[in-house]
């Protein structure tokens, strides 16, 4: 055995060891993890942990086949943190149409002064907008 090779294989058994303790730290951040967005990152971030110990083995074992298999892990792993996303954030969508659908809790009362003449806006010559900037009863 060469110099080289006793410095590929000491580099190889620290990554391993790296890669172990990180893996079992995101583990535990996807059991314990406060929300569900950091729960799709830990596992996400387990994705590219186990990208790295397939690295190490093909380095190890010098089988090229398993850079392949990294590289479609990596695709499938961005994929499902996609779909996660997407997921996340038609959840939150549900919850503002929840929230939408309740009754006010203020009252017509505080409601502002130009709501309560309708026919102020047309007399001006001005166009209604809604909030953004779109034109009341557009497309």
């Amino acid at each position: 055995m060469t110099a080289a090779d006793t410095v590929v294989l000491a580099a190889c058994n620290f990554a391993l060891v790296v890669l172990g303790v990180s893996f079992f730290l995101t583990v535990y951040r996807v059991v314990k993890g406060p929300t569900l967005p950091d729960r799709v990152l830990a596992l996400d971030m387990l994705v590219g942990i186990a990208i790295g110990f397939i690295a190490v083995i093909a380095i190890r074992t010098g089988y090229t086949l398993y850079i392949d298999i990294a590289i479609a892990l990596g695709l499938v792993g961005f994929l499902a943190t996609i779909a996660f996303a997407r997921f996340i954030l038609s959840r939150g969508r549900v919850d503002e149409q929840d929230e939408e659908k309740a009754p006010p809790a203020t009252s017509a009362a505080k409601a502002s002064p130009s709501a309560k003449k309708p026919g102020k806006a047309a007399a001006s010559g001005k166009s209604p907008r809604a909030p953004g900037g779109a034109v009341k009863g557009g497309r």
